[in-house]
């Protein structure tokens, strides 16, 4: 066990993706260093955030925070100082089509990565997003897709950290990367004492959807229903978080290998549409979802789904939990959380 608490630095702990990776680096025996300057994070009645101090009352094993700007060099050089890294894992703000940006995480990779490098740290694993691919010239998206004709800010903006990681790895031979491409994080943790708060209006499907079934909404409205799909609505590859978080470990392992920089797809492999994620929900709460056709919304595709394959033959890892799954445990959390944290 001594020689396997290894310090990993997670930039952006406090959030919903996070928060879980958090928890799934507790429970491998990592200690996770987190810093976080609760943008998308709400404050507990002690020093952490309300996650963390979840996640340390479901773990029983301490969480060490540090409230942070990454963007602040001084105290980051203070910080690796202190903590001895052997790895970065930044979960930096998620977003959605309906984000205009995103918070900057190309300046915090950016600051991130000399102090890193001024600390020997040299290993990261990077939170990137299938929105790299753009509208998907093909179906089940590989990792061999084309990248960079991004349909919205956010992908753009993950696209150019990308790009800047596998620089660094092409100029300085010692850097290992892992860049995951997340498809559709939804549902929380068992427990039903973490999951995803979005402050303010949700932009993603299914935390609106849980808010409608629990009466904070009145109803969902869905962007356009005449896509090339089965029913008309956007198709998406949703992935259980916990799932996600456990991609994250798999990273870890394959760095250790270095690796140099390699890129994965985290994804089920299979495509829902929104209706189909609506009654998925009626079913797990037992409950009537009210919803609007509206408008499409432009940085849309009409499907988006993986193929996880490459991440099952290099890193051993494949998601676990299914539909019903994914939708019980987001009503566990929404039912005990009903406003969040």
């Amino acid at each position: 066990q001594g020689a396997m608490a290894e310090k990993i630095l997670v930039t952006g702990g406090a959030g919903y993706i996070g928060s879980h990776c958090v928890l799934e680096l507790l429970q491998a025996g990592y200690v996770p260093v987190v810093i976080d300057n609760f943008h998308n994070a709400i404050r507990g009645s002690e020093e952490l955030p309300e996650s963390l101090r979840r996640v340390q009352e479901i773990t029983q094993r301490p969480v060490l925070f540090q409230e942070l700007d990454i963007t602040d060099e001084a105290a980051l050089q203070e910080l690796f100082r202190k903590v001895r890294a052997g790895a970065a894992v930044p979960c930096l703000a998620p977003g959605g089509p309906g984000r205009t940006g995103s918070h900057g995480s190309r300046e915090e990779t950016q600051s991130c990565s000399p102090t890193m490098k001024a600390h020997g740290v040299r290993n990261i694993v990077f939170s990137s997003s299938a929105t790299v691919y753009g509208d998907p010239k093909y179906l089940p998206l590989d990792e061999k897709h084309p990248v960079g004709g991004c349909t919205n800010p956010y992908g753009k903006s993950k696209f150019f950290i990308e790009e800047m990681i596998r620089d660094l790895c092409k100029a300085e031979r010692d850097w290992n990367a892992v860049l995951l491409r997340y498809f559709n994080p939804i549902g929380a943790h068992e427990s039903g004492m973490i999951g995803e708060d979005p402050q303010g209006i949700p932009n993603n499907l299914m935390p609106y959807v849980a808010q409608v079934a629990v009466g904070r909404r009145e109803f969902l409205s869905v962007f356009g229903n005449d896509y090339q799909t089965d029913d008309g609505t956007g198709v998406r590859d949703y992935i259980h978080v916990v799932d996600l978080a456990k991609g994250h470990i798999a990273a870890l392992k394959k760095l250790k290998e270095n690796c140099g920089c390699k890129i994965y797809n985290l994804g089920t492999g299979t495509g829902y549409s929104v209706l189909q994620m609506v009654r998925a929900m009626e079913k797990a709460s037992g409950r009537e979802i009210k919803y609007q056709i509206t408008a499409r919304r432009e940085g849309d595709v009409a499907s988006c789904y993986a193929d996880p394959a490459l991440a099952e033959q290099e890193l051993g890892w494949k998601a676990a939990f299914g539909l019903d799954k994914m939708c019980e445990d987001l009503w566990r959390w929404q039912l005990q959380n009903p406003t969040g944290f």
